[in-house]
């Protein structure tokens, strides 16, 4: 016996103002929502971890140690995992930093300032190196995308801080992660 097939049209159902993918069977609606990253700037004294990406997009440049929140997974447990991910690195997150709204590619990210337990780290398989760096070390012309500027930034606004309000930036459809 096979299940009947089923197909998606995009179109506005009723009493919605946007246009959504919608079963043409049962007229269930298929919302796409858009998607969570989660990472931090995380220290060890006066440096700041980045990692050279090994996978697309940017290969090669510089950015935090940050991906997609996973299913069932709080922000902080998957800033936590990326950072081990990408840089073997273990954090103790200190508090949420900024959030970034990348309204280009319907993303939202949750960036953390979190302090690194230990210097060890090591590249993980999106990385191609790691490194720590002092301020006037960060390869600027080599970050990966314009929210690793707005978090270095935020970061670098907040460090005499013990607690602040987490800040935010939008790129108001202007691009980049």
């Amino acid at each position: 016996m096979s299940r009947p097939s089923i197909q998606f049209t995009r179109r506005t159902p009723e009493e919605d103002d946007r246009q959504r993918l919608v079963c043409d069977r049962c007229g269930f609606v298929n919302y796409e929502n858009p998607k969570i990253v989660v990472g931090s700037v995380a220290t060890w004294e006066d440096r700041i971890l980045l990692c050279r990406r090994a996978i697309d997009p940017r290969i090669g440049y510089w950015t935090l140690p940050a991906g997609y929140l996973e299913q069932n997974e709080s922000p902080e447990a998957g800033a936590l995992r990326e950072a081990w991910e990408e840089a073997r690195a273990r954090l103790e997150i200190d508090q949420l930093l900024a959030t970034y709204a990348i309204t280009r590619i319907s993303q939202v990210q949750l960036i953390y300032r979190s302090r690194l337990l230990t210097p060890d780290i090591e590249a993980g398989p999106e990385s191609r190196e790691v490194g720590l760096f002092t301020w006037d070390e960060i390869p600027w012309d080599e970050l990966a995308f314009p929210s690793v500027h707005w978090a270095l930034e935020h970061f670098r606004q907040t460090a005499d801080q013990s607690h602040f309000a987490p800040l935010a930036r939008s790129d108001h459809g202007e691009g980049g992660l």
